[in-house]
Parts: structure tokens; sequence; C-alpha cells
């Protein structure tokens, strides 16, 4: 058994080695390639970003004040009007009957007066009869007045250039009385405006008069000028939201149609200090709460951080980058805690 011995002894030194060997040549962990920018403090007007659709100041729903059927429907969607055009009409065959017989009514009554003022001044009829026929002539032209009325509004004109932006109804539908038939706008006084909602901590740092940026999709590339207009008092309550109104000017380059997608940002007369980063630099956003990714000592660490708004193309910070110098603003999603980056600019 002896001779056994050294040979197993031998066994266990080179095993021992070969660990060793492996140990010492396992490869280090690889560093994560990263984009990273230098941090600065920066100082500029609190910004908040919004979103909604463009409209007129003055869209209104026209309709027939009294019922009846829609004889003849002269626009439609689309279609450019002028202050005072005839749009739509009812069948004058019920209301015409109407002023008609308030018409004999009120040639009716005249005669009574003067028949009764003749027979007055003979004694013949009391003054009480007198006045009575006065106040039947009174009652009937009133009648014939609010006939003549109605038979007016049996037609339905623009109230302002601009355009027809929905038709309710059609030729030969009943029109109940207020029913609505035309939606319009005045889009001919270039008087548009970008309505959005916004939060209750955004609605307290905005007030009327700051200035807006506003871009649109549909106008890639144009930039317009804005200024808050209003901002209600009240939020809505189905949404939550406050609505804001920004008056925008547009120009021959970047026409607005009703109805639009846009989108500003308002630049609000509080100050902000604090950092700006790039939108993908912030991970797992919770309102005003998300983390980063900064640099230390070649490794990555997370920093959570406060959000003071988004714009549309930064994150404004107001906490959480104090002392920091990096932050990784691409590639954070493949690095964690502690792990070795490569930066590159």
């Amino acid at each position: 058994m002896k001779p056994f011995l050294p040979i197993l002894a031998l066994i266990g030194v080179l095993a021992q080695a070969c660990g060793s060997s492996d140990a010492s040549t396992a490869p280090a962990a690889e560093a994560v390639p990263v984009r990273t920018i230098s941090l600065a403090l920066t100082e500029r007007p609190q910004q908040v970003a919004v979103s909604g659709l463009f409209s007129t100041d003055d869209e209104s729903i026209l309709s027939f004040k009294t019922g009846g059927i829609i004889r003849s429907m002269l626009v439609k969607e689309g279609d450019r009007v002028k202050a005072g055009q005839l749009l739509a009409t009812i069948d004058l065959t019920e209301i015409g009957s109407q002023v008609k017989q308030a018409e004999l009514g009120l040639e009716k009554a005249t005669r009574d007066l003067q028949r009764a003022e003749n027979l007055h001044r003979d004694s013949v009829v009391s003054l009480e009869q007198l006045q009575n026929a006065r106040t039947g002539k009174e009652l009937a032209q009133q009648q014939y007045t609010m006939a003549q009325f109605n038979s007016r509004y049996a037609q339905i004109h623009a109230t302002a250039d601009g355009y027809v932006l929905r038709k309710f109804m059609q030729e030969g539908q009943l029109a109940g009385p207020g029913a609505p038939v035309l939606q319009v706008n005045g889009a001919g006084r270039g008087n548009w405006l970008l309505k959005a909602g916004i939060a209750d901590k955004d609605w307290v740092r905005v007030s009327e008069g700051d200035s807006a940026t506003v871009t649109s999709d549909a106008l890639p590339g144009r930039v317009l000028q804005g200024i808050v207009r209003s901002r209600s008092m009240g939020a809505d309550p189905a949404s939550g939201q406050f609505l804001v109104e920004i008056a925008v000017k547009p120009t021959d380059d970047a026409p607005i149609a009703s109805g639009l997608f846009g989108k500003a940002t308002i630049n609000t007369r509080l100050p902000f200090h604090g950092w700006a980063v790039p939108h993908e630099a912030v991970l797992d956003g919770n309102g005003d709460e998300g983390f980063v990714f900064t640099v230390v000592n070649g490794t990555a660490h997370k920093l959570p951080v406060t959000i003071a708004g988004i714009t549309d193309r930064e994150v404004l910070i107001s906490k959480g980058l104090e002392g920091a110098q990096q932050l990784i603003v691409s590639g954070s999603a493949y690095v964690t805690e502690g792990s070795t980056i490569n930066p590159t600019r």
C-alpha cells in the first residue's frame, strides 16, 4: 500500500495546480458600452408641455328656431362660407300659414278698434269696451310680430366667415326647435386656439399671458408662436384636468384646420433651477419620481431623482443629481448598480 501514497499525493498537487490556473485565467466582467453626457446646472423659466386640439374661439351650433321639414341644405362639410350666407331652410308651408293667420287677425283687430272708437264717440259703447278693443289690437300686433320672427328664423345664415365643420341633418329630415343642424366656425377671422388639458400641479404654474411654442405632426418642421389666453377655474369632472386655451397665429406656410392635434410648450414665469436631461436617461418614471444612472469611478451608480417637468425634448430634474458629474443617457437598460461601463460621448 505504501507505494501508492506518493502517487495519490502527486495527483492532489496536480489537481490543485490546475484549479489555481483556471481561477487565475477566468475573464473579468465585460464593460458595458454606454453613452454619457456631462451634467451642469441650468436656470430657465419652468416649462409645461401640453397637447390638445385646434379650434376657433367662435365655433357655434346653428339650428332653426321652429321645427319643420328641412327643405334645402345648401352647403356640405368643409365648405367655406361668408357671413350672412344662406345655409339651410325649412318648408315654409306651416309657418307661412301662421303668418297669414296672424296678419288676418291683425286686420280684424284693427277694424274692431276703429268701429269701437266711432261708437264710443257716439256714446254707443262704453270706455271698457273701447279699451278691450285696443288691447285686442295690441295682442294681434304681437302675434303677427312673433309669426314674422319665426318666419325669418326658418332659415339658417352663416354668422361669420369660416367653414362648415359638421352637418347633423339632411334634406327631408324633421328638425325640432333648437335641434343642431350645422356646426360652423369663424376660421376666416384667424382666431385659432389650441385647447388642452393640464394637471393640477401644472395649472398652478401657468398664467394668462405666458408665451408658448406650438407644433403639430401635421405641420412638420413648423413652429408657431402662441400666448395663453385663458385657463379654466374648475376641473373637468370627467377627466379631472383643467382647460387652457392658447391663442395661435397661423402662417401662410402653416395652415391650421379645426380638429388638428397639436402640442405646445408653455414658458411659465416661474424660474427653474436644476438639470435638463434627455428623455431616455430617466428610468421607471412614476409621477414626479424616477431613476437615473450616473458614472462613479468607471461604474454605474443608480440614483433616485425628482422630476420637475417634461418638455417635448427633455426631462427637468430638480433634485437628486447634486455632486454627479456624468450621466448615462444610452445603454442604461443594460447596466445595474455597480456595472463596469465603457463610456462614450
